[in-house]
């Protein structure tokens, strides 16, 4: 029975749907945990100094393909323990800016995975809160250095310059610092927020909503889950599907693919969730077309 490692930079539990989603991938080429395929499970818990070590552990294991999942850091820390070993990850990042691989249409080496336009879905991002929110002229940007998002941050920046915005950043990589960081937004009275993606991000998604709340700021975040936790709107690439795409991936290099033969995949299924008891409580009121273009309204 081969062994597939799995290689995630944060805590198991938030991940349950995305392991979930892995598995289904795998069962589309015919693999089925605990069947025909196994899979050792390497977490990091938020504490990205673990990876290597996680990494060579698995790599000592010789799993016959290594998945990472929390953007960059598991991938680069698996690309560094073995040039032999297929590794499929999963990234909002520029996967050849990242050093990941040379090509997205021909990765070449051992190395291949799913990648989205983290730039573009924040940009997206703004737009829909500024039509929820038609007064801001303060923005606040919530972003976590540890998971290299200068690049959004900086697109960010020049498209509220452009507008004729304001514009807040703050950072936060921990769960004091996701505190203070919206003491800080309060403090400078921002109008609205934009909740960068990550994977830390995703582990405190009930923290996220809770302080959006408390101090009444209205936030759109990268994702549905966000939406579904009580936070008032989510937009993102589909989480759960790029992940599919990586079990399919995983499946098909365990029946005799090379990985630097599978271009990187650029998920482009992208998912709006709007949750109007968030708005009434915030005394926004949708208008009727970005209720149209919801995939989907929590009453």
């Amino acid at each position: 029975m081969p062994v597939v490692g799995f290689l995630g930079s944060t805590p198991a539990g938030p991940y349950a749907a995305i392991v979930a989603a892995v598995r289904q991938g795998l069962k589309e080429t015919g693999f089925v945990e605990g069947e025909n395929v196994a899979i050792e499970y390497r977490w990091a818990d938020n504490q990205l100094d673990r990876l290597p070590a996680l990494a060579a552990d698995l790599v000592s294991r010789k799993v016959a393909v290594i998945i990472t999942s929390g953007s960059v850091p598991p991938a680069l820390a698996a690309k560094a323990a073995t040039s032999t070993i297929p590794i499929v990850f999963h990234t909002g990042l520029d996967p050849v800016a990242a050093g990941l691989v040379s090509s997205i249409n021909r990765p070449g080496g051992n190395i291949t995975g799913v990648t989205f336009l983290t730039e573009a879905s924040t940009l997206k991002r703004l737009s829909l809160l500024r039509d929820l929110v038609t007064t801001a002229n303060v923005i606040g940007l919530l972003a976590n250095r540890a998971e290299a998002t200068d690049s959004v941050t900086k697109e960010v920046e020049t498209v509220t310059r452009q507008l004729g915005l304001a514009l807040h950043v703050v950072h936060a990589g921990n769960e004091r610092e996701l505190d203070d960081a919206f003491v800080t937004l309060a403090q400078r009275k921002v109008d609205a927020l934009l909740v960068n993606t990550g994977p830390f991000f995703r582990t405190r998604t009930e923290q996220l909503v809770g302080l959006a709340a408390r101090y009444a700021i209205p936030a759109i975040y990268p994702g549905r889950d966000y939406a579904l936790a009580g936070g008032l709107m989510g937009y993102a690439p589909s989480i759960t599907e790029a992940y599919r795409q990586q079990g399919v991936y995983v499946g098909k290099i365990l029946k005799g693919e090379k990985p630097g033969d599978l271009p990187v995949i650029q998920s482009t299924t992208f998912e709006f969730v709007l949750n109007l008891k968030a708005a009434r409580a915030l005394n926004l009121t949708p208008s009727p077309g970005l209720l149209a273009i919801a995939d989907e309204v929590i009453e």
